[in-house]
């Protein structure tokens, strides 16, 4: 098609458009500030330049894999951008990847990611300046919605385009936002006590429990 015409690798400055983006946007809704938070952040920017670096730069992953790619579809352009969607060229998917089950459902994560990062950072930002322990809004379901909402845009983003370097980095990202969150809990107990104890108790920390209006009100 005419897509597969044009250059789909060596576009840098499209990966640093993407990027940029990516991440700006995702910092307008985070703000970090303490070493904490660079350190979550830098962990997702780290994540999403090497997914950018590989969807508009250099391929890596196919260039690794071509040999056994090229030898289960041998009509296949591998230099094109579709056959970067790796799940669509592997199991030999037919149609536009962009418009597959796979992108949709990546799409709807990456989307519901972001959202949960701006729902969070409406709660967490004033409840840092009034230094009150943030309970209401998503935090009301799960106690690390930010963290959720960073793992679900790169889980959004592995369905859509997964390179050898995401995948690995993937579960070493979630135990790292696993151990930070376990840090961070302990800190806001020695800072809020009982509250922060009732408050974890009542709610998950990563999986919201759906309760019913009865149960929710004598919670309460």
């Amino acid at each position: 098609m005419s897509g597969d015409a044009l250059p789909a690798y060596g576009l840098w400055s499209l990966v640093a458009i993407n990027a940029a983006v990516f991440l700006i946007f995702a910092y307008s809704f985070v703000k970090p500030e303490t070493s904490r938070d660079w350190r979550s952040f830098g962990a997702f920017s780290a994540f999403i330049v090497a997914l950018f670096v590989e969807m508009y730069g250099f391929p890596l992953t196919i260039y690794l894999l071509s040999g056994w790619i090229q030898s289960k579809y041998p009509s296949l352009d591998l230099l094109s951008h579709d056959a970067g969607h790796l799940w669509w060229t592997v199991f030999g998917l037919q149609g536009n990847p962009h418009l597959n089950l796979l992108h949709i459902v990546s799409s709807l994560l990456i989307g519901a990611g972001f959202i949960l990062l701006w729902a969070a950072w409406r709660v967490l930002y004033p409840a840092q300046r009034t230094h009150t322990l943030a309970t209401t809004g998503v935090y009301a379901h799960v106690r690390h919605p930010q963290y959720v909402g960073f793992i679900a845009i790169m889980l959004g983003f592995l369905l859509q385009w997964p390179t050898i370097l995401t995948v690995a980095m993937f579960p070493l990202l979630v135990i790292m936002y696993a151990r930070l969150a376990i840090t961070e809990e302990r800190e806001v107990e020695r800072a809020f006590g009982a509250a922060f104890r009732r408050y974890a108790e009542a709610t998950p920390r990563w999986i919201p429990r759906f309760r019913s209006a009865t149960e929710a009100q004598g919670g309460a």
